[in-house]
């Protein structure tokens, strides 16, 4: 994604498609559409065996909804000519996106690689509400939430909206993705309220081996998140790939020894965390910054979500997967700490920061984060109650207990044996037989 600079000068003369730029963008937004499968992994082996396929099923269902409903409508929305606060519809249903230059790469790979993000960054919110919100809610809720919530934002960020105006750094998505997703995040556990059994039982992962596996496919499908929103393969995008190498690598470290020193293990979910967490911090900082800060960003950053993390599982809210901790504090952490480390000596198009002598911008980061998270909660709480007002979001406390994977798909993640359980239609969503026990369709619900 680009700053603010870096988007005035795409709209300038002269706009040719040059070769190499394509070809690193073309790879940069494989490895941006690879991170939802790899966030499924992630999500789906941090809940119970029940509620796997469910949770997986939330991240790849928005490569179909939110991306459709990006290039058909949210696109125009955040990119093409419009106000302060939204764009128009100009670019609707893809008109004027096509092989012409946007910069120096096809402005139909922009929209693409654009869309990559739009498609995850609904994904993230999935992970507060595993294991109890209804599937058909939740994609109607993506779908909305794209179009009311993330093109307007990313209009004002990166659009030519009115943050990007007052001068806010967001090299990649801090702000836009998840400042923006983690409070949303946020506000849909609190409307939805806690699984039946928060609280009350440990909820254990499933299989960390998947957890470890989504950490590690999500950091090397960043390398596109951060060092493709330099839009070229030059020098910029050498600075954002190698920051996106070096701060979650601190992030794992402190997040490893706080776990050692607080309860005497290094765990596997605690290291995965951390450099999710190091990632989302970079994310906003990764094209302007130099590598050295980019360690102490990472470092830095592990303590707000760390003890973020500690600190809600002593309360009631059940934000299932900690988004909000690890996204929303990890992504605000990331923004304001741009306002400190950036430097015109390594990206001439940026801003300093308060350590090169400009206090200034980081009142400027707060700006940003303070209007998205406004924003981003206000809405998302407008939007699922319209939808709990014609629809119920929650699962049936029934339906919880027998797992959303059978319930919502009729599909287990995993089998205990042939036919284990059938699956049958009924007024009350589905139901379920026990092994070995006769069961046959009633005629008068068909």
């Amino acid at each position: 994604m680009t700053q603010p600079a870096l988007l005035l000068l795409l709209q300038d003369a002269a706009p040719a498609v040059v070769p190499a730029d394509t070809a690193w963008m073309l790879v940069s937004t494989a490895l941006v559409l690879l991170m939802t499968p790899a966030l499924a992994f992630f999500y789906g082996g941090l809940v119970r065996t029940k509620n796997a396929l469910n949770t997986m099923m939330m991240s790849f269902v928005a490569l179909g909804a939110v991306g459709l409903v990006w290039a058909l409508v949210a696109y125009s929305l955040a990119f093409s000519d419009g106000g302060a606060w939204i764009g128009g519809f100009g670019n609707a249903m893809l008109a004027g996106v096509g092989l012409e230059a946007k910069g120096t790469i096809p402005h139909l790979l922009f929209m693409a690689y654009q869309g990559t993000f739009a498609i995850i960054t609904a994904a993230l919110i999935s992970g507060a509400v595993v294991e109890r919100m209804r599937f058909g809610p939740y994609v109607a809720f993506i779908v909305l939430w794209t179009l009311l919530v993330y093109a307007p934002v990313a209009h004002w960020v990166w659009g030519g909206g009115w943050l990007m105006t007052k001068g806010v750094l967001d090299f990649a998505g801090g702000t836009v993705v998840h400042i923006n997703a983690g409070l949303s995040a946020l506000v849909a556990a609190t409307v939805l309220g806690a699984r039946k059994d928060h609280g009350r039982q440990a909820i254990l992962p499933h299989n960390v081996p998947f957890v470890l596996l989504g950490a590690g496919l999500l950091w090397f499908g960043w390398f596109g998140f951060n060092g493709g929103s330099a839009l070229t393969a030059g020098e910029l995008a050498s600075l954002a790939f190698t920051n996106t190498f070096l701060a979650p690598m601190a992030t794992l470290v402190v997040w490893v020894l706080l776990d050692y020193f607080r309860t005497g293990h290094a765990t596997a979910v605690g290291g995965a965390t951390g450099i999710v967490v190091g990632l989302v911090a970079i994310t906003p900082a990764a094209g302007f910054i130099s590598p050295l800060s980019a360690i102490a960003l990472g470092a830095i950053a592990t303590f707000p979500s760390y003890f973020a993390i500690a600190y809600r599982s002593r309360t009631r809210l059940d934000d299932s997967l900690d988004v909000f901790a690890g996204h929303g504090v990890g992504g605000i952490t990331g923004a304001l700490l741009t306002g400190v480390f950036a430097s015109k000596a390594w990206n001439s198009a940026g801003n300093d920061g308060l350590l090169a002598g400009n206090a200034a911008q980081l009142g400027v980061q707060g700006l940003g984060v303070l209007s998205s998270v406004v924003y981003s909660s206000v809405m998302t709480f407008v939007i699922l109650k319209a939808l709990s007002a014609v629809t119920s979001l929650k699962a049936s406390t029934r339906i919880e207990g027998l797992g959303m994977d059978v319930t919502q798909h009729g599909e287990e993640a995993y089998g205990s044996g042939e036919g284990s359980i059938l699956v049958l239609p009924s007024d009350d969503a589905v139901t379920v037989a026990a092994p070995g026990v006769a069961s046959f369709p009633n005629p008068a619900t068909r």
